[in-house]
């Protein structure tokens, strides 16, 4: 599976911003899509997955302001962010994880820096 984020960029405080990731490979074997984020020194977090069903998941930092989608081919992933804060400046990664045949895959593509700045 290949990831390829892209959509970032210098945004406000209180703006809004989508990212959005290309997913190519085999698709058959994911189960989940989403979004990571790291702060540089920080760990990466997970802060927003959808799974086949459409259910969508997120941290408590972005619940209310961010918003996970996918198309149903599993071919783009999007992260809308709104109410965009400077604690949200980061590297966003895409991220999918599957259940394989030798075990739980997870997958995450190049990052795409996010600055909330004025």
């Amino acid at each position: 599976v290949q990831l390829q984020a892209s959509g970032g960029g210098l945004v406000q405080p209180g703006g809004s911003l989508r990212l959005s990731c290309a997913v190519s490979g085999r698709k058959g074997t994911i189960d989940l899509l989403g979004w990571y984020r790291q702060i540089p020194g920080y760990e990466r977090k997970l802060i927003a997955v959808i799974t086949n069903d459409g259910a969508a998941n997120y941290a408590d930092t972005v619940k209310g302001r961010f918003t996970v989608s996918r198309d149903s081919a599993k071919t783009t992933v999007r992260l809308q962010m709104n109410s965009l804060r400077p604690e949200d400046t980061a590297v966003y990664h895409c991220y999918a994880g599957g259940q394989t045949a030798t075990g739980w895959m997870n997958y995450w593509g190049e990052g795409t820096l996010v600055t909330v700045s004025s």
